[in-house]
């Protein structure tokens, strides 16, 4: 295991400015740095908005494809699966032999799961090319990885909160055209935008961006392997299906508790392999625990955003909240908020400079928090429910530039991508546990219209709440982060 030694932030170790790796930074022209943020931050783009393409159109899916409800939720499901074991797998490869290499198998499944889905009106093999695209998940944390390797340090800061944005980008982007090729085209067409995405991303990738230093080598855990992803499966599947089987059910329940029994299982295996999966010694260092539980917090916030805002909106005016809105505006209402995570990327890069990674992290909960608050209170204007929303991504926007910056500083160079894998894995189980409990929520607080059930404004502010809550939660795990930074020892010859 590599020891750490405690450095102030923001100040390189004498080892660090005496690299090679440090050399080929400061010699790098602003021309080539922008090339590469531009080629990874557009692969990002299209991986975030990959996860968001289908929600709107989810409700035409079962004519469209001749199958049921089920199949076709499973198109969701399927992704959320594989993109949980993929992150951290993926990011543990990126360590070993190579973060570009991993990044461009990530652009390729999604390239390839794209194509398979474009061509096929079968729900079996829409469902397999939707389990591909969940691999190139892995390309956010593997691309934010990399640029650290890669770009002098003075652009590190603003380059991470530049992809970091790029979930919150590709979201907003995602649901407003799906809303408009949902009504006016045919719904492959979503898919086609994907591949070709893919396809330019990885080109960019292959012939721009080259691969970073610090690859460690090893052999993989297989064991870790197994363990991490039958538990992450058991986790999250009856999250995802809480809607169907209940709370209650046997298989919720039998799930949860097998998940328990094999996620242990892994704590106890990996502490004793060599060269484990995930670095429980590592993992479980403060800084990091608190990190990645910000991360969940911040991941449960964003997720009930777009589930508790385009619905919000597309409400009949006769529930007395609703705006009656069609697909296309309910998606627009997102729109601003990630474009001010996008435009406020420098500002976040500047705020961990001058206040630490820690307290910005901080600072981007309250806001958060701060946006729910608002949408609790102000429910009468459609301006309203817009400008608390944008509130909700400016805070989401400034916590992600400093997670990544955490997990950077507490984390030995060697795992650097595996920890950042994690911490969006964290992030993927907040959005996990935001759709069972929000759904939840909606579901049991209900109002007639009509023929029809349809969520109160009770269960929506209390779903707001309940992120509220979180984001109150989220503030209070990073101001008890430590204000220290560790940094890796020069190595010896």
């Amino acid at each position: 295991m590599t020891e750490l030694s405690e450095r102030p932030v923001g100040r390189p170790t004498r080892a660090a400015a005496r690299s090679p790796e440090a050399g080929t930074r400061s010699r790098m022209s602003p021309g080539r740095a922008r090339l590469e943020l531009l080629v990874v931050g557009f692969a990002a783009l299209m991986v975030s908005m990959s996860q968001g393409l289908l929600v709107p159109v989810l409700p035409i899916l079962p004519a469209e494809l001749n199958t049921s409800h089920t199949n076709a939720e499973w198109l969701l499901t399927s992704t959320l699966l594989v993109a949980a074991v993929a992150v951290p797998l993926l990011g543990r490869l990126g360590d070993m032999f190579g973060k570009r290499l991993m990044l461009l198998v990530a652009l390729a499944a999604l390239a390839v799961g794209s194509l398979i889905c474009a061509l096929t009106d079968n729900v079996g093999l829409m469902i397999t090319g939707r389990a591909l695209q969940g691999v190139s998940t892995a390309a956010i944390p593997l691309g934010i990885s990399l640029l650290m390797s890669l770009l002098p340090r003075e652009r590190v800061g603003s380059a991470i909160a530049l992809i970091s944005a790029m979930l919150g980008v590709g979201a907003a982007l995602s649901l407003p055209l799906a809303g408009v090729i949902g009504e006016h085209a045919d719904f492959h067409v979503l898919f086609w935008i994907t591949c070709v995405g893919g396809v330019v991303a990885f080109a960019g990738m292959l012939a721009l961006v080259p691969e970073g230093p610090g690859r460690g080598g090893g052999r993989v855990d297989l064991v870790g392997t197994a363990l991490l992803s039958a538990g992450l499966v058991a986790l999250l599947l009856p999250l995802a299906e809480t809607a169907n089987w209940g709370w209650g059910s046997a298989r919720v329940l039998g799930l949860l508790a097998l998940a328990v029994v094999l996620l242990t299982t892994l704590v106890v295996v990996e502490r004793r392999i060599r060269e484990p999966l995930v670095d429980i010694a590592t993992l479980r260092r403060r800084p990091l625990v608190l990190t990645n539980l910000a991360s969940l917090l911040f991941g449960f916030a964003l997720f009930a955003s777009m589930i508790g805002t385009a619905s919000y909106v597309q409400a009949p005016e006769a529930t007395g909240y609703g705006f009656g809105s069609s697909m296309i505006v309910g998606g627009l209402a997102l729109l601003p908020s990630g474009l001010c995570m996008l435009v406020l990327a420098p500002v976040s890069a500047r705020l961990v400079t001058i206040l630490g990674a820690g307290r910005t992290l901080a600072l981007g909960a309250v806001i958060v928090a701060a946006g729910w608050g608002m949408r609790i209170v102000f429910t009468g204007s459609l301006w309203q429910i817009i400008l608390g929303t944008t509130i909700v991504g400016v805070g989401t926007g400034v916590g992600y530039a400093a997670m990544p910056s955490l997990i950077n500083a507490f984390t030995p160079p060697t795992e650097i991508a595996a920890a950042n894998g994690m911490n969006t894995l964290f992030r993927a189980i907040g959005s996990s546990l935001a759709s069972a409990i929000g759904g939840s929520i909606l579901v049991a607080q209900t109002m007639s219209v009509g023929s029809a059930e349809l969520p109160s404004l009770t269960g929506y502010r209390e779903l707001f709440a309940l992120c509220a809550g979180a984001g109150i939660a989220a503030a209070v795990a990073a101001l008890a982060i430590p204000r220290g930074r560790r940094s890796a020892p020069e190595a010896t010859a």
